[in-house]
């Protein structure tokens, strides 16, 4: 039977919402990158005086490769969930987008030197976004490469966010709901269940009993919106 997920473009435009930058290559050198991904789907950098990347003046652009890593946190520790490599070319923000971008970079990444960046000195640290070249993305067992415009169309999907709140929720607060209903559900005794991923086609189930396994759970019809979502993961762990 076909389990149905979402579409590589939208998986992948998820997980580089939830990523963070790890490390920036330029001119065959690479160092550490700060930052996030804006809600078009372009990295967003802090840079500091002394990297690679601070000297680009304004109106310049350098063809550069941002690691992003996308994990998930269970029980206090971190598990990778993908790893994007976007190429494409770093370009200073105009000074009309310095706020915005700097809030943006702030509730992923908070670091002081956001209100100097703000300030657009040009010897003080500055905001850096890439448009996107393309993107090579490894997620699970799949792996594969994405153009801008499938990758840029694609959008993170209709019920991202409020999932990832659901998500850790659940995990927070229902485990053992959640244990129970996996087990009714396959038959088999599950240990150390976690939700793993949330999305308009169903839930995945991370389980750590002896070998890691993932459970697919698919809803009976795709969910559009926030409150479908939040139904159909009710009716899971509260099954009438």
């Amino acid at each position: 039977m076909h389990v149905k997920v979402p579409p590589i473009p939208e998986r992948v435009r998820g997980l580089a919402g939830a990523a963070a930058p790890t490390h920036v290559s330029l001119d065959g050198s690479a160092g550490p990158a700060r930052g996030c991904v804006d809600g078009t789907g372009r990295p967003l950098l802090l840079v500091k005086p002394g990297e690679a990347l601070h000297g680009l003046r304004a109106g310049d652009d350098a063809v550069v490769t941002v690691d992003l890593s996308a994990t998930r946190t269970l029980a206090g520790v971190e598990y990778p969930r993908g790893l994007l490599k976007v190429q494409g070319w770093a370009q200073a923000v105009p000074p009309e987008g310095l706020r915005e971008a700097a809030v943006r970079v702030s509730a992923r990444c908070p670091d002081e030197a956001l209100f100097a960046a703000v300030e657009g000195d040009p010897a003080g640290p500055r905001l850096i976004r890439v448009d996107v070249g393309y993107v090579i993305y490894l997620t699970g067992r799949e792996s594969g490469m994405l153009d801008a415009e499938e990758y840029l169309a694609a959008g993170p999907g209709p019920v991202h966010d409020a999932a990832e709140r659901m998500l850790r929720h659940v995990n927070e607060a229902h485990r053992e709901q959640l244990a129970r209903a996996v087990r009714t559900l396959t038959g088999e005794p599950v240990r150390e269940p976690w939700l793993w991923e949330l999305d308009r086609y169903g839930a995945t189930v991370r389980s750590d009993s002896v070998d890691t396994t993932f459970i697919r759970i698919p809803w009976p019809a795709p969910v559009e919106g926030a409150h479908e979502l939040e139904r159909a993961l009710s009716l899971l762990l509260c099954p009438r």
